[in-house]
Formats: C-alpha cells, structure tokens, sequence
C-alpha cells in the first residue's frame, strides 16, 4: 500500500468516528463529475490529495475544528462551499484592491472569525495557508499551515496542529509569496 494509500485510510477512520462543528453526520463522496464541474468553475485543477478528499472520504465534514468545506453544495451549518467562498473571495478582492485574494488558493475549511485553511493549488503538493483577516494589512493575514495538504493532515490526524489546546501560542511563519501572486508587488 502506498503512502497516499496509507494517509486515506488514517484520514477514513478518523472521519468515521469524529464529527466537526455543525456537521450531524459524514457527508457522502462527490462523483467524479462533481470534481470535474468544480474545476471548471475555478478555471485550475485541484491537487490530487485534495480530490482524493472528496472522491473517496465525503463531500466536507471531516478534518480539524469546523471540518472541510464541501465542494459545491452547502452543508448543513450553512457555510458556503469551496468553490463558492473561492469565487466570492476573488470577487471581493477585485473590488477592493486593498485586499485581494490570491488566484488558486482554494478555502477548504473555516476557522471561524472569518479565518480559512487553504490551499495553494498551484502545485500538487498544495500548500496550506492560514487566511487571518483580522490583520492590519492583507499582506500580513497569510500564513503558512503547512508545506504540504499530506503534512496538515498528519498534524490533525496526530494531533499537532497550532489550534490544538497543547499547542497554544505556536508560531506560523508568514506566506512570503502573497504580494507576489496577488499582483499586488506591482500595485505599490
């Protein structure tokens, strides 16, 4: 078995067995169609790790604090889907340049206080970034979770995350790349 193999199967047990903020029950898997039209809203492909998420675990519902958004559809708290907070969020950048959302930087859970984990879907390796928007400046709520989707998931599946309990005060280096990829190093 691989190590992705491996990674779903710890990921399938531990959402089996753990209910996230808001969701009564684990949502069923999308079809692979649902990913498809998903990309196609978006206009990039979602790293294989995270359609492997949704394909084979459920449509949102598991994953650390208030769980992964769904995809396409609401779930049952109400919180718009991934690719709805997506678009919204590069809508709102575009009228307020102030703040703008980085292209293909996917939310996939929220934190609450308007905070999201995302991820960078420009590679398939999909970095995970904290979006805290209660900074100063856009370019200081940026932050890097995690190298990789496959690391974030170890931290919640081990327990060592930044929200848990135990590790309260715990530091997350800035995402450097924000100016750079908002286009907003040349604004300025």
């Amino acid at each position: 078995m691989t190590e992705f193999e491996q990674l779903l199967d710890r990921v399938v047990a531990k959402a089996r067995t753990t209910r996230p903020w808001g969701w009564p029950s684990l949502p069923v898997p999308v079809e692979e169609a649902a990913v498809t039209r998903a990309e196609s809203a978006l206009g990039f492909a979602l790293p294989p790790l995270l359609a492997a998420l949704y394909l084979r675990i459920g449509d949102g519902g598991f994953g650390p604090e208030y769980g992964l958004l769904p995809l396409l559809d609401s779930p049952p708290a109400g919180e718009p889907a991934a690719v709805t907070q997506y678009l919204a969020h590069r809508k709102s950048g575009r009228e307020d340049p102030e703040w703008p959302w980085p292209e293909e930087v996917l939310p996939i859970s929220h934190w609450g206080c308007g905070m999201y984990a995302c991820v960078d879907c420009r590679t398939p390796e999909g970095a995970v970034l904290l979006y805290e928007p209660n900074a100063d400046e856009a370019d200081h709520a940026w932050y890097v979770d995690a190298p990789t989707l496959t690391k974030w998931l170890h931290t919640w599946l081990d327990g060592t995350g930044w929200y848990e309990e135990s590790n309260d005060g715990m530091d997350l280096p800035p995402w450097t790349e924000f100016r750079i990829r908002t286009g907003a190093a040349q604004a300025s």
